[in-house]
């Protein structure tokens, strides 16, 4: 499984990698999470606001921290 942080360094993007990671955890499960930090691939990908969260190549949610209930029901979708 592929996770994508999409964001620039800022509070909420430093928050919504933690809380991916904690996620991860939490579930038992592995993932190569990565951040994508660099403005044109973010715009890219879609993202018009960051955070952006992306799981195997599926935009999720931008724009705000999910929580981790949230996130834990994206992991979900993509296990499948």
């Amino acid at each position: 499984m592929e996770i994508k942080i999409f964001g620039t360094g800022c509070p909420k993007c430093k928050a919504l990698h933690q809380a991916v990671v904690e996620t991860l955890n939490e579930m038992g499960l592995s993932a190569d999470v990565k951040k994508v930090e660099k403005l044109d691939e973010i715009v890219q990908a879609g993202v018009m606001l960051t955070p952006g969260l992306m799981v195997n190549g599926k935009l999720k949610v931008f724009g705000k921290v999910p929580g981790k209930e949230d996130i834990k029901r994206y992991i979900e979708e993509e296990k499948q």
